[in-house]
């Protein structure tokens, strides 16, 4: 039996900053990002928007998309490292929105959990689910990754930000691709990038060492909830190849499958944090797999060797079979963390169908990665109706209907310095207000459908 995404739904803001005004008010060279890095645009969240939007619209549209009937929907499992709340997950907030609009109580029975280690937490959402559904041929499950990756202004991760969501359906024989159960593995404890509960003492704002209670805080100190990661670039781009390279070689281990599985494979799906990071960082799975490649290459040592590999005919025609397709939107995008992967899945996929390739059977290659650290590959088979699927979504044409915002703008919305949106919501879920006065519900967010 097969088990994998029968449908696909995305939602991302409706607002961009291109990539070169970025660059020029940051002072770094346009062509370092946009041909370096691949970078083209930076979907940015709006006033209204956050990540229980992002994916309440994502889980909305593939809903009616399919026409499923909620009572249908076994479980609803979210990827994030963007949750709005401590405790509450944003899996329920997404069973109150959408049995609001949908059908009261018709979700009553349905599984909600978010999972959470960085960017490979939609992966593991999936791999639970195919595996639910492995077990219960007959249920359906729904993967929602939705997050916002925002970094500090004028760091060096600020032209990496983006935001959206991606939302799949979980099904036995389902009619975009099919996963097979095995799955390489490798995690190691680090501190490459996370988000550390901060605090501040209260002499550090107040000047003295009074401890009155200040906002509802009577410790001597305050939490502070910040959005922005403490990160080491340099570090997790090494952790990252680490980790995929040993989940690489496990899952050979668990398929028991010789050689360069990656010639297997007509696409290749990374976690780009950053459009060319998979070109980037694959490089030395390849190296690793062609050794006598790799010793033909100019340079002294193994670095320069592999450095100059990167620019062989042999691996340039990879780049542009197997990794280019799933760049295309994450150019357009930027980093969207757990659901960076799948954006690429469905950017590789709805380009194929653009360009009426014959997919049908054909092999998908999934390198997952998550900061902390973790890994995971996995295999896909593409299925017959994939083409027809794929196609609703309209990926392309949405993503140039958005609007361009100035570098002003961009500064106000990263300090939530406006009051009102760039665009006003319209056909899709927005903050409707966040609790202030009721004690019993302080901070409770709550939502509407414009």
């Amino acid at each position: 039996m097969k088990v994998g995404i029968d449908a696909i739904q995305f939602d991302i803001p409706k607002i961009f900053l291109p990539i070169e005004i970025l660059a020029e008010k940051r002072n770094i060279e346009p062509a370092k990002l946009i041909k370096g890095l691949g970078l083209q645009q930076m979907s940015f969240l709006d006033v209204h928007q956050d990540t229980v939007t992002l994916a309440a619209n994502a889980l909305y549209k593939l809903i009616r998309q399919e026409n499923i009937a909620l009572s249908s929907i076994s479980r609803i499992y979210v990827g994030t490292e963007s949750a709005v709340d401590n405790s509450k997950p944003i899996g329920s907030y997404l069973v109150q929105l959408i049995e609001k609009e949908l059908g009261e109580r018709a979700l009553k029975n349905c599984d909600v959990v978010d999972l959470t280690f960085a960017c490979i937490g939609g992966v593991d959402a999936l791999q639970n689910c195919l595996d639910f559904v492995r077990l219960n041929p007959n249920k359906k499950a729904i993967v929602i990754t939705t997050d916002n990756a925002k970094y500090d202004l004028d760091s060096t991760g600020e032209y990496t930000q983006g935001a959206g969501a991606i939302a799949m359906l979980i099904t036995a024989n389902p009619r975009i691709l099919s996963f097979e159960s095995a799955v390489g593995v490798a995690t190691e404890g680090v501190f490459d990038f996370f988000k550390p509960k901060r605090t501040v003492s209260k002499a550090a704002i107040f000047g003295d060492d009074s401890n009155e209670n200040w906002f509802g805080v009577s410790e001597t100190e305050v939490s502070i909830a910040k959005e922005q990661p403490v990160f080491d670039g340099q570090y997790s781009n090494e952790c990252y190849i680490n980790r995929v390279s040993e989940a690489y070689e496990n899952f050979k281990s668990e398929t028991g499958k010789k050689g360069k599985i990656y010639e297997s494979w007509d696409l290749i799906l990374m976690h780009l944090p950053y459009c060319f990071q998979g070109r980037r960082t694959f490089i030395d799975i390849f190296a690793a797999e062609n050794p006598e490649l790799l010793a033909k290459q100019e340079g002294e040592t193994v670095k320069e060797k592999t450095k100059a590999l990167t620019k062989s005919p042999e691996y340039l025609a990879l780049v542009n079979e197997k990794l280019y397709p799933a760049e295309i939107a994450s150019g357009k995008v930027g980093n969207i963390y757990t659901g960076s992967i799948f954006l690429g899945l469905l950017s590789a996929l709805y380009f194929s169908a653009k360009e009426n390739k014959a997919l049908e059977g054909k092999k998908v290659g999934f390198i997952a990665y998550g900061s902390g650290s973790k890994s995971k590959v996995m295999e896909a088979e593409i299925a017959p109706q994939w083409q027809a699927e794929v196609a609703k979504t309209n990926l392309f044409e949405v993503l140039e209907q958005r609007i361009a915002i100035d570098f002003d703008t961009y500064e106000k919305l990263h300090k939530k310095e406006l009051k009102s949106s760039v665009v006003e919501a319209s056909n899709e879920f927005s903050i409707d207000y966040i609790e202030k006065e009721n004690p019993n519900l302080l901070g409770a967010r709550y939502y509407l459908r414009k």
